[in-house]
């Protein structure tokens, strides 16, 4: 029998240099996942040995649970590519987390759109604030008197109307922002906004790596925007009045005939001049101006489809001309992580746990006369069982049991009187409903405790209407316009009374053919006639608004 083959032996010098270098291998492996899962800002030890392909099943007693992926990486927080994720997630929690908090969007943003977007978020990496592009820019306007050719940064300054009326209101400034983006988008400009005053600390930076804030830079020619007023002498309309520019040969204007910053005002008491603005003859004016400031609290993007030579453009960024500001608000608003605290915290407390919400926004303003508030509350709850929104209550019988009801619905009613959701709690708590449904009308957010400030507290009710599925607001209502917007939903607008009638309307509301907002007060001046006409007959996608017959909405 033929003796067994002995196995080849490695020497002893090499055996005694290979066991140093396992060891070293075999520590190098075990420790250092440890010694990052330990680390400040450290992913966790179970996603490092995910990230090693290592399936990790993790054990309770004798059953072993596959360890399921994290709800946001099921989701698209990106939004179908809308936002850039080139920020970072600590900086702004409300860019990454808000979206979970509604169902997802059925309206995916185009392809153009998305590339329009980075580009613009290139160009404002390289001529935003802070920028040797920006510093030069400063420098140019304010030792020029007028601009020496179109520069290589132009620039587009958001500044909010003065004190009076509604100009304070945080939701027209949102929706005037927006349009004002949108503009900055279409021709090209840098997009800054002053927040300064009653505007600062309430959203994050929309663009990666830059800021959209105007700083209070020296020598700035329009760093006092308190003296820019409609009729001034730096107004768009006082430099056509004057003849400073013109719009006979809008081709033919030379730059340097231009002044190096204009004023626009496009607030709700503009009239003509300014009105031109939505004049094509008038945009190839403004086009050779480098700096151009707005004072706003319109959402005016209505009416940048009525200039001809922007209709391309707009059409391949919004084939869907109705979610306008659908893309253009996920993109610009994101509540900064303050504000995000207080919107978290509440949706977490109240709202998570149900499937329904219906957001109800009841605004009683100037426009928007209303009956006393128990002849509203009843056009509230007609509106509400006619549309089947909420169910009727039974009032011979008592309030049922919130957790024997088949189904819950919470009710997030915002309104500047507290009485109409105080009303509405009590009638579901001390009645049944005819459909054995349970309904929860949940607490005014910022109502218990410490109110966070005026412009926080609207904030906050904006985006917390936009986690509600259905919406039921009062007409010309822009807090409504921005939830419902954001979520993407078409609202029931609770109509006015008739003139001179403070009666309910009948019916009590409409189904919005368009979740877009409405423009309040568009030009009367038809730039393509020459002369007054009806402007919601231009287009077919420009239509007049269900909640304000003057007003203008985009339309699909």
């Amino acid at each position: 029998m033929r003796p067994p083959r002995a196995r080849p032996t490695q020497p002893a010098a090499a055996r005694s240099a290979a066991w140093p270098v396992g060891l070293l291998v075999a520590l190098c492996f075990t420790t250092l996942p440890l010694f990052l899962a330990l680390s400040p800002g450290r992913p966790s030890l179970l996603d490092l040995w995910q990230q090693l392909g290592i399936r990790v099943t993790v054990h309770y007693g004798r059953r072993s649970i596959p360890t399921p992926p994290p709800e946001r990486e099921t989701r698209d927080v990106l939004l179908g590519g809308l936002l850039s994720p080139d920020v970072d997630e600590a900086s702004c929690r409300s860019r990454y987390l808000s979206s979970l908090h509604r169902a997802p969007s059925p309206h995916a943003p185009s392809p153009y759109l998305v590339s329009r977007l980075r580009k613009y978020e290139a160009l404002h990496r390289r001529c935003g604030p802070g920028t040797p592009s920006y510093d030069k820019s400063v420098r140019q306007l304010a030792s020029a008197r007028h601009s020496m050719g179109l520069a290589e940064c132009r620039y587009f300054v958001w500044t909010p109307p003065g004190p009076g009326g509604d100009s304070h209101h945080l939701a027209d400034r949102v929706l005037s922002m927006a349009s004002a983006f949108l503009y900055a988008l279409l021709t090209r400009r840098v997009f800054l906004v002053d927040m300064s005053g009653d505007m600062a600390g309430l959203f994050c930076e929309p663009f990666p790596g830059a800021t959209w804030e105007l700083p209070p830079a020296a020598g700035f020619p329009a760093q006092n925007l308190t003296r820019l007023r409609r009729g001034g002498e730096r107004s768009y309309g006082s430099l056509l009045a004057s003849r400073k520019v013109g719009t006979e040969d809008p081709a033919g204007v030379r730059s340097e005939s231009l002044p190096s910053y204009a004023y626009l005002h496009l607030a709700r008491d503009y009239q003509l001049p300014d009105q031109l603005f939505f004049c094509d003859a008038d945009q190839t004016v403004l086009g050779k101006v480098n700096l151009l400031v707005l004072r706003s609290n319109l959402y005016f993007a209505p009416g940048l489809f009525l200039v001809p030579q922007f209709e391309d453009e707009l059409r391949w960024m919004f084939p869907a001309p109705d979610t306008v500001f659908h893309h253009v608000g996920r993109y610009l608003f994101h509540p900064s992580n303050e504000v995000w605290k207080i919107i978290a915290g509440y949706y977490a407390s109240y709202m998570a746990k149900f499937d329904e919400r219906i957001g109800i926004q009841i605004t009683a303003r100037d426009r928007n006369p209303v009956p006393a508030a128990e002849a509203y509350l009843k056009q509230v709850t007609a509106c509400t069982s006619q549309e089947k929104i909420l169910p009727e209550i039974d009032p011979d019988a008592a309030s049922t049991d919130y957790e024997a009801a088949a189904t819950a619905k919470a009710v997030l009613v915002s309104s500047a009187q507290p009485e109409y959701a105080e009303r509405l709690r009590s009638m579901y708590y001390e009645h049944a409903t005819v459909t054995g449904e349970s309904v929860s009308v949940l607490p005014q957010p910022g109502g218990a405790g410490k109110r966070p400030q005026n412009n926080q507290k609207l904030l906050v009710e904006m985006f917390l209407h936009s986690y509600c599925n259905v919406s039921v607001v009062s007409s010309w209502s822009t807090v409504g316009y921005v939830g419902h917007g954001l979520a993407g939903v078409r609202p029931w607008l609770l109509l006015p009374p008739p003139p001179r009638n403070q009666t309910v309307a009948n019916p009590p509301c409409v189904r919005a053919t368009s979740m877009e907002p409405c423009f309040h007060a568009p030009p009367s001046y038809d730039c393509r006639a020459k002369k007054n006409g009806d402007l919601g007959a231009v287009l077919r996608y420009v239509r007049h608004c269900e909640d304000a017959d003057d007003g203008l909405k985009l339309f699909d």
